[in-house]
Protein backbone atom coordinates (compact mmCIF):
# COMPACT_ATOMS: atom_id res chain seq x y z
CA UNK A 1 0.00 0.00 0.00
CA UNK A 2 2.61 2.89 1.26
CA UNK A 3 4.45 1.86 -2.04
CA UNK A 4 1.56 2.28 -4.72
CA UNK A 5 0.94 5.48 -2.66
CA UNK A 6 4.80 6.05 -3.46
CA UNK A 7 4.70 5.30 -6.96
CA UNK A 8 1.52 7.31 -7.25
CA UNK A 9 3.19 10.56 -6.28
CA UNK A 10 6.90 10.18 -8.10
CA UNK A 11 6.37 8.53 -11.10
CA UNK A 12 4.24 12.05 -12.57
CA UNK A 13 7.63 13.90 -11.34
CA UNK A 14 10.33 11.19 -12.29
CA UNK A 15 9.12 10.38 -15.98
CA UNK A 16 10.43 13.69 -16.88
CA UNK A 17 13.69 11.97 -16.66
CA UNK A 18 12.51 8.51 -17.97
CA UNK A 19 14.56 5.94 -17.88
CA UNK A 20 14.60 5.98 -14.36
CA UNK A 21 16.09 2.80 -12.51
CA UNK A 22 15.55 2.49 -8.81
CA UNK A 23 19.26 1.55 -7.22
CA UNK A 24 17.76 1.15 -3.20
CA UNK A 25 14.81 1.45 -1.09
CA UNK A 26 14.24 1.32 2.79
CA UNK A 27 10.47 0.97 3.97
CA UNK A 28 10.78 2.95 7.19
CA UNK A 29 7.57 1.20 9.30
CA UNK A 30 7.35 3.22 12.28
CA UNK A 31 7.53 6.81 10.21
CA UNK A 32 4.79 5.47 7.59
CA UNK A 33 7.72 6.42 5.11
CA UNK A 34 10.33 5.34 2.14
CA UNK A 35 13.31 6.17 1.35
CA UNK A 36 14.84 5.18 -1.90
CA UNK A 37 17.73 6.17 -5.03
CA UNK A 38 17.33 6.83 -8.35
CA UNK A 39 19.48 7.00 -10.84
CA UNK A 40 18.81 8.57 -14.52
CA UNK A 41 20.44 11.02 -17.04
CA UNK A 42 20.06 14.50 -15.95
CA UNK A 43 19.78 16.97 -19.14
CA UNK A 44 22.30 19.19 -17.11
CA UNK A 45 24.15 17.15 -15.03
CA UNK A 46 24.80 13.75 -17.25
CA UNK A 47 24.06 10.04 -15.03
CA UNK A 48 22.86 11.16 -11.62
CA UNK A 49 22.30 9.27 -8.35
CA UNK A 50 19.42 10.85 -6.50
CA UNK A 51 17.44 10.21 -3.14
CA UNK A 52 14.16 10.64 -2.19
CA UNK A 53 12.00 10.32 1.09
CA UNK A 54 8.67 9.81 0.49
CA UNK A 55 5.97 10.85 3.63
CA UNK A 56 3.44 8.36 3.35
CA UNK A 57 1.32 9.71 6.22
CA UNK A 58 1.31 13.41 4.52
CA UNK A 59 1.79 12.13 1.43
CA UNK A 60 4.89 14.16 0.72
CA UNK A 61 8.26 13.61 -1.94
CA UNK A 62 11.18 14.95 -0.27
CA UNK A 63 14.57 15.12 -2.16
CA UNK A 64 17.08 14.66 -0.29
CA UNK A 65 20.20 15.26 -2.91
CA UNK A 66 21.84 14.19 -5.68
CA UNK A 67 25.47 12.96 -6.43
CA UNK A 68 26.74 12.72 -10.14
CA UNK A 69 27.81 9.27 -11.45
CA UNK A 70 30.35 7.88 -13.74
CA UNK A 71 29.22 6.10 -16.50
CA UNK A 72 31.28 3.14 -16.00
CA UNK A 73 29.33 2.76 -12.78
CA UNK A 74 25.77 3.27 -14.59
CA UNK A 75 26.43 0.17 -17.15
CA UNK A 76 25.54 -2.51 -14.56
CA UNK A 77 22.50 -0.47 -13.25
CA UNK A 78 20.98 0.40 -17.02
CA UNK A 79 21.01 -3.51 -17.75
CA UNK A 80 18.50 -4.17 -15.57
CA UNK A 81 14.92 -3.08 -16.18
CA UNK A 82 14.10 0.18 -15.41
CA UNK A 83 11.30 1.47 -12.43
CA UNK A 84 10.34 4.39 -15.08
CA UNK A 85 10.47 3.50 -19.19
CA UNK A 86 10.93 5.99 -21.58
CA UNK A 87 8.79 6.27 -24.46
CA UNK A 88 10.34 9.21 -26.00
CA UNK A 89 12.52 11.79 -24.35
CA UNK A 90 11.99 15.15 -24.37
CA UNK A 91 15.32 16.03 -22.68
CA UNK A 92 15.40 19.84 -24.10
CA UNK A 93 12.27 20.36 -22.18
CA UNK A 94 12.86 18.51 -19.12
CA UNK A 95 12.58 20.53 -15.65
CA UNK A 96 16.17 21.47 -14.72
CA UNK A 97 15.78 20.50 -10.67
Amino acid sequence: QLLKKRDAKVIPHLSQYAPVWIIDEKIIAEDEAVQFNVVFMHNLYGWVNRRYRYDGFNDVLYHKGQTVMDEADVVAITEKDPYINATVANIPNAYGG
